[in-house]
């Protein structure tokens, strides 16, 4: 198959050693599908998003397809752009992409961030049954129904503009190249790939998917050397559309952490942290990799002449310093703090931190294990309180993944 169409976000030209991420949409989609993701992704890396075939503006080639000939596609248009290896991002379809892409030519992909998809997922007849409706029909036909499949009814609801848009983006795809990827998936069985597969895997499912329930992640998590599951609650087969800043937060953190423990990966390797302004300064972007940029922002624009000498204290030392010490990785500093925080019972400083450790790749179930952990060495009742506020902080990010908006937070430092 020949090269796909493609855009490009991020630094341009990319400079030495930012990752690139390759988003890979499901079947019906385009690569509008991801933009809710692009601007927080594109701060960080640089994001290459493809049309699969007969998708959005790639042309279809004559069908049927077996998953290598998209597979063909991706690759094609890697070397065509010289990207060097990839970190590879799927939904659907695209996460089948992905993995055989990562078992076939394991050079070309660094690590995977896989959502709601499957290595075999059956039965063969459906998938061939809605090739030919849409050969005959067209993908209008199907439209309905597919978009039924993305989105939980209660989200569907509340966003009828964005699921007309959606139904008009898969009757939009040319009827041969959707049948034809209908026929890949069906021909489709990636079980004896995944043992081979050597790169870090993140497997991301929706609590509510009817497609693709959360079993098929973790049978992918399970049997990869290098994989775990992350089960988003809510959420139904297209999980980034429903959740957008919870499915960037996820893939930022996945790759953060394969790159190197959490490392901001734009970072200027020449600033001399033995000084104040090289440490305030580098303080300051690890301040934002952990905490974000919103809660920063906030913490910066609330500093006044009494609060400012422990602000750059804070930014200098504790970020500056202690946090780029290269002796442990982002995540095993956020397991530390959540103990040490839950035993002191300094329940702002908790929050915060249970937000943090989110962006540096912890789960929501090492979290609870975190703190279960401590209702034995710091006493049931610092846990409980613990677990009260964690839940706080978890049920504020699913309603801002909903809503779009950001809350306040509840430490500013």
């Amino acid at each position: 198959m020949r090269p796909l169409h493609h855009q490009l976000d991020g630094p341009l030209p990319a400079p030495e050693g930012v990752p690139t991420l390759l988003l890979l949409g499901s079947l019906g989609s385009s690569l509008r599908s991801w933009t809710p993701q692009v601007a927080a992704l594109a701060a960080r890396f640089r994001v290459l998003r493809l049309d699969l075939p007969g998708h959005g503006a790639s042309p279809a080639a004559a069908g049927p397809y077996a998953l290598d000939d998209l597979v063909d596609a991706v690759a094609a248009t890697l070397d065509d752009l010289g990207t060097g290896p990839v970190h590879a991002v799927g939904v659907s379809l695209g996460g089948m992409v992905a993995l055989r892409l990562a078992a076939r030519e394991p050079q070309r992909v660094r690590s995977l961030a896989l959502f709601c998809t499957s290595a075999l997922l059956g039965p063969a007849e459906g998938w061939l049954e809605r090739a030919r409706t849409v050969r005959a029909e067209g993908t209008a036909a199907v439209a309905e129904a597919v978009v039924g499949r993305w989105l939980t009814p209660g989200f569907a609801a509340r966003h009828p503009a964005l699921v007309a848009d959606l139904r008009a983006m898969v009757a939009a795809v040319d009827d041969e190249g959707y049948a034809g990827c209908c026929e890949a998936i069906a021909g489709m069985d990636l079980r004896a790939d995944l043992p081979r597969i050597g790169v870090p895997v993140l497997a991301v499912a929706g609590a509510d998917d009817p497609a693709t329930p959360p079993e098929h992640l973790r049978a992918i998590a399970d049997a990869v050397p290098d994989g775990r599951l992350e089960v988003v609650p809510g959420a139904a087969h297209v999980l980034p559309l429903e959740h957008p800043a919870r499915a960037a937060e996820l893939v930022t953190a996945h790759v953060l952490a394969v790159e190197g423990g959490g490392g901001d990966p734009t970072t200027d390797l020449t600033t001399d942290l033995t000084t104040d302004g090289g440490r305030h300064a580098a303080g300051m972007r690890t301040r934002r990799q952990v905490l974000g940029d919103a809660h920063v922002d906030r913490a910066v624009a609330g500093t006044t002449e009494f609060t400012a000498g422990f602000q750059d204290f804070i930014t200098r030392y504790a970020w500056g310093d202690v946090w780029q010490r290269p002796g442990l990785d982002r995540r095993a500093r956020s397991t530390v703090t959540l103990a040490v925080l839950t035993t002191l019972g300094q329940e702002h400083e908790l929050q915060m931190h249970v937000r943090a450790a989110l962006r540096n790749g912890l789960t929501t179930a090492e979290i609870g294990e975190i703190l279960q952990h401590c209702a034995i060495y710091a006493g049931v009742p610092a846990a409980n309180r613990a677990f009260a506020l964690a839940q706080r902080v978890l049920d504020e990010l699913a309603r801002h993944d909903e809503s779009g908006a950001a809350g306040a937070g509840d430490e500013e430092r």
